[in-house]
């Protein structure tokens, strides 16, 4: 059933035809002429993403508008095999690293996750490469056209919504043998839920979004359990006190056999360092039908141990559901994995990074993972958040790992806390001094002229704001070339 990655595009595509339209209200089809198009309809379609939590709709979170959806274009879920990932923190790294592995392993590996940096097509990949605009846009149309017809029945589609019917179609026309599905929010009502997985897997689960999702780690766990589907195996790893409960307890009650790393899988890191690959982690795991020994991590910072554990974890489950994922072929595709938002150095002179860390435990994280693998004498942060986010313990984050701090905010995001409010509460609870940038790039241009040679200016806080930064490098890297 493995098609090598080599042959992408050899494949037998799935045509559209009017049987992907179930019977239904009559509409006349979306014409969108260009790409940009496209990513105008995309923009008038309600966000969650772009909304702040007080000014959602009662409907924003249920899946019978998905499910309609995917019935009108006649359930291309169906018809792909997945990997499902949730969880507060990590998620996306296990997605790049499990990708990594599938492709390297000769698969035709279909990815989509949220949020992207720079360009909305970066949601939705094949291996390495992310969708045309030309596939992007024709499959926009005919998405945008079943969202048309049950609009009645369910109202407008989000643009989440739209965006992950899109992906979904492009891997069943594209006949990817599988697709690893990055949660958007939550996992009980997102979009994505709507897939039965061969795997799923959760990372660390921490506070965030406490006014969608709960006030308690107990009631945030309970939503990502509700990925979990009858005899569809689920892999976690260790998680802090109570988390491990609600999962087991919501586990049983959907007959999904859960197993933890640690626990029931044999797992273990280590730590150390190497001419060649510097400071950096390695990790062992072990089952009866698979032996990945001392693997390097290819992402930085010893909180990716288990994130990749929960990667070959993954793979072993599809090892025993017919996928050939063998040691020498995994070890290759960590090496490949992007980092793309993760510890990304963006720039040299000045030294420019960016993360989206977007919670106490990534900042915390990112925090120690810099000082471990980065030589720097002084930290500049360039931060900024959203507003239903744990402000106060990411401010004290901030506050234990940068040597100076401004504060800013992403101009595409309206969930962005204002800087002025982060900068009043940061002076309040930790009495140091802080700047205040009005956007991105007056931020990095007042960061710019902060550092010295060996001092290091990163950007963290929110993939919004991480995006940004990277855009506005790049713009400024092609002037520059531009004038010579």
């Amino acid at each position: 059933m493995g098609t090598a990655a080599s042959g992408l595009g050899r494949k037998t595509r799935r045509a559209a035809t009017a049987e992907d339209q179930r019977e239904g209200p009559t509409v006349k089809p979306v014409v969108l002429s260009s790409f940009q198009a496209a990513l105008d309809l995309l923009d008038r379609a309600p966000s969650v993403e772009r909304t702040r939590p007080k000014d959602l709709s009662k409907d924003a979170f249920s899946l019978d508008r998905m499910r309609a959806l995917m019935d009108a274009l006649g359930n291309p879920e169906q018809e792909v095999r997945f990997v499902h990932i949730a969880g507060s923190k990590g998620k996306g790294s296990v997605c790049e690293m499990l990708t990594a592995c599938l492709a390297a392993s000769g698969y035709t590996t279909g990815l989509y996750t949220s949020p992207h940096l720079l360009d909305v097509r970066e949601r939705i990949r094949i291996n390495a490469d992310i969708i045309s605009e030309h596939e992007f846009t024709r499959g926009l149309a005919r998405v945008a056209t079943a969202a048309l017809a049950i609009r009645p029945a369910h109202g407008d589609a989000t643009y989440f919504e739209l965006t992950t019917a899109l992906a979904f179609q492009h891997f069943r026309d594209m006949a990817v043998d599988i697709a690893v599905v990055e949660v958007g929010l939550g996992g009980r009502l997102d979009s994505t839920n709507v897939i039965t997985p061969e795997v799923c897997a959760i990372a660390a689960i921490q506070l965030e979004h406490t006014q969608l999702l709960g006030d308690t780690l107990a009631k945030i766990a309970a939503e990502k359990a509700g990925i979990f589907k009858p005899g569809v195996p689920a892999i976690t790893i260790p998680q802090q006190p109570g988390v491990l409960e609600v999962f087991r307890e919501l586990a049983a009650a959907a007959a999904t056999p859960l197993s933890v790393l640690k626990e029931d899988i044999d797992f273990s890191y280590r730590v150390e360092a190497s001419p060649g690959l510097g400071p950096h982690v390695r990790v062992s795991l072990t089952t009866p039908q698979s032996a990945y020994e001392h693997l390097p991590v290819p992402l930085r910072g010893e909180h990716q141990a288990f994130n990749c554990g929960l990667v070959l974890a993954v793979l072993d489950r599809l090892r025993s559901r017919g996928f050939d994922a063998t040691e020498m072929k995994v070890a290759n595709g960590l090496k490949q994995t992007r980092s793309d938002g993760r510890m990304e150095m963006i720039c040299t002179s000045p030294r420019i990074m960016i993360d989206g860390a977007h919670n106490p435990e990534s900042l915390q994280a990112l925090v120690r993972a810099v000082g471990g693998h980065v030589r720097y004498d002084s930290m500049v942060m360039v931060f900024g958040c959203a507003s239903d986010k744990d402000i106060d313990g990411m401010l004290d984050r901030v506050a234990l790992g940068a040597d100076k701090i401004i504060f800013t905010r992403a101009a595409a995001n309206p969930r962005s806390m204002h800087p002025k409010e982060l900068h009043k509460r940061f002076v309040e609870s930790s009495g140091k001094m802080a700047d205040i940038a009005d956007s991105v790039p007056e931020a990095l241009r007042l960061a710019a002229r902060a550092v010295g040679r060996d001092d290091l200016i990163v950007v963290t806080g929110s993939f919004h704001l991480a995006g940004e930064a990277k855009r506005f490098i790049r713009e400024l890297e092609k002037g520059r070339a531009a004038g010579r």
